[in-house]
């Protein structure tokens, strides 16, 4: 496989929310990197991670309009979104994915939080 159809494979899995599929796309030494530069390191980990997002966040989604991929490197754009608590969010976000052995080592994204802070800033 490529590197862009790893990059499409891993957003269709996250649109399914699959969690142990994500678990056998990613390397056993991924790193996941948020917005907000939050770091985790370990496929073990994000399985838990991808766990608890699409809990609080059930219908949480992942659309890329661009995709270029050079080698192992795929950079997107794109928008993600869902709901939490009820309420429905969706902000442009941007992926710098790196791919290993069909798999994905790094997967960071760049994406305003704010919608979704502020949807938490309101749990009592």
């Amino acid at each position: 496989m490529d590197a862009k159809e790893v990059f499409r494979s891993f957003v269709a899995t996250v649109n399914r929310h699959d969690v142990e599929m994500l678990r056998a796309l990613m390397t056993d030494d991924h790193v996941f990197v948020d917005g907000m530069g939050n770091r985790m390191a370990g496929a073990d980990t994000m399985r838990t991670g991808w766990s608890g997002y699409f809990a609080m966040c059930p219908d949480y989604w992942i659309r890329p309009d661009t995709v270029i991929a050079e080698g192992d490197l795929v950079l997107a754009t794109g928008e993600v979104g869902g709901s939490i608590d009820g309420m429905a969010w969706q902000t442009p976000a941007a992926w710098k994915v790196v791919i290993r052995e069909d798999k994905v080592a790094e997967w960071r994204v760049f994406a305003d939080n704010k919608p979704v802070y502020d949807i938490l800033a309101k749990r009592v």
